[in-house]
């Protein structure tokens, strides 16, 4: 397959736009990431999470160097993945540096770990592995505590606007994916 020139600039590069625009073409997740240093509760909104093993249980962060939490995911070495669902989107633009007036999340703690107690899922991991990855650093976290609750339905991100997902009551003639 050849790609034309209209999908990047005219040099043929990939332009900044059109890498965000393809990208957020991909429907996704949206966590808020936490951890603990000297005291403080420190979080952030972000959608690039993923599984990273079934054997040992692993997870997979990636965060801009530039981002604060980058520094405090190096200093703690630990952090949560708060998965959330339909009703908790303040949560979203609060801890994605949009403040909003009255959001005061409670927290669980696993270990040192903070977590929300009303997400719709909670992960615990130690930070085992960092790597490099152009202007972010992948963590790689070992899993040491997990928590799900039934009945939020999750928020996704699709091209830059947050929506539910709606699970069909049709019968599918699909099997159930498992993609262990």
């Amino acid at each position: 397959m050849t790609i034309s020139p209209a999908h990047s600039d005219a040099q043929g590069k990939i332009t900044h736009e059109l890498f965000r625009q393809v990208m957020a073409s991909f429907a996704t997740g949206v966590t808020v990431i936490t951890t603990q240093v000297r005291g403080e509760v420190r979080g952030m909104t972000a959608n690039a999470f993923m599984s990273g093993s079934l054997d040992p249980p692993l997870c997979v962060i990636s965060v801009a160097l530039k981002a604060r939490m980058h520094a405090f995911l190096l200093e703690a070495g630990h952090f949560g993945v708060n998965i959330l669902g339909r009703g908790q989107e303040a949560l979203i633009g609060h801890f994605a540096g949009r403040p909003v007036e009255g959001v005061d999340p409670k927290y669980e703690y696993a270990n040192a770990t903070p977590v929300f107690a009303q997400a719709n899922a909670t992960i615990a991991a130690k930070v085992i592995a960092r790597h490099a990855c152009g202007d972010h650093s992948l963590f790689v976290g070992h899993i040491f505590a997990l928590r799900h609750s039934e009945g939020l339905m999750p928020i996704v991100l699709h091209v830059g606007r947050l929506a539910s997902l709606m699970h069909s009551h049709e019968q599918t003639i699909w099997p159930t994916l498992d993609f262990w």
